[in-house]
């Protein structure tokens, strides 16, 4: 089956609400391809490995949750910039891309989606005053201690995660938020849990786990993010007859 392409924009629109953002990117069709839409791809980040990959699927639209034209970036067409606009335009590709929106999305988002992955029920979705709710907090769905966990992130992401706090702490309430969100660990201890979760650390976050004695938990940036895209993907395929394949491209960070 296929759909139009004006269709497919609206329907995600329509689930992703981009407008109640401020983002640091444009939300929604990037790059205009062709009309009709039959054949999806999905995956975190619109690099030229994840473009080649979409080419040989014979992809007609391409949805990620990294896409281009970020705040602050030289908008020059050249370069890496131009080789991957290049391939998506001569192949007639179409390029959806959602930033916030699909990070916090109640039941396909990053957060909801690693939140299932890693047993943890969400009592209340936080952030700061002025800016959208982007920060899950809850709890196990059974009593764990901080190895316990670490063993779960581990095992659930397929890659081990740098771990700061007491291996046998107990862990009542997580804080979590994918990617890098290193920067709302003041925000968790605050918000009083035991341990918070997300892709990244930076050099203060280990002496605020410490001293905090809340564990900071750094899983990865690309693999917290891998199953928001391909939850709206695979919905999308059952709502509307397409082809999905979604398309994990192997990053470290």
């Amino acid at each position: 089956m296929t759909m139009q392409r004006e269709r497919l924009e609206a329907e995600l629109n329509k689930l992703l609400q981009p407008r109640r953002f401020r983002d640091y990117c444009p939300n929604g069709l990037q790059v205009e391809g062709g009309i009709e839409i039959s054949r999806l791809v999905t995956g975190v980040t619109a690099s030229e490995a994840l473009i080649d990959r979409a080419i040989e699927l014979n992809a007609d639209c391409l949805l990620v949750h990294h896409g281009y034209f970020w705040r602050g970036e030289n908008q020059a067409i050249t370069g890496i910039r131009r080789n991957r606009l290049r391939k998506l335009l001569l192949n007639h590709i179409n390029l959806f891309a959602y930033h916030l929106p699909l990070d916090v999305h109640e039941e396909f988002g990053n957060n909801a989606q690693l939140g299932n992955l890693l047993g943890l029920v969400t009592e209340e979705v936080t952030g700061r005053p002025g800016d959208v709710a982007i920060m899950a907090i809850g709890r196990p769905e059974q009593s764990i201690n901080l190895r316990d966990l670490q063993t779960r992130v581990e095992g659930a992401l397929t890659r081990k995660p740098i771990v700061v706090g007491d291996p046998l702490a107990q862990i009542h309430r997580v804080a979590w938020c994918t990617g890098a969100a290193q920067s709302f660990f003041d925000l968790a201890i605050e918000a009083g849990v035991d341990a918070f979760i997300t892709g990244e650390i930076s050099e203060p976050s280990a002496h605020l786990a410490r001293e905090s004695g809340v564990a900071f938990v750094s899983a990865g940036h690309h693999a917290t993010e891998r199953y928001g895209v391909k939850a709206v993907g695979e919905f999308l395929a059952r709502e509307f007859d397409l082809q999905h394949h979604f398309v994990d491209i192997e990053n470290p960070a």
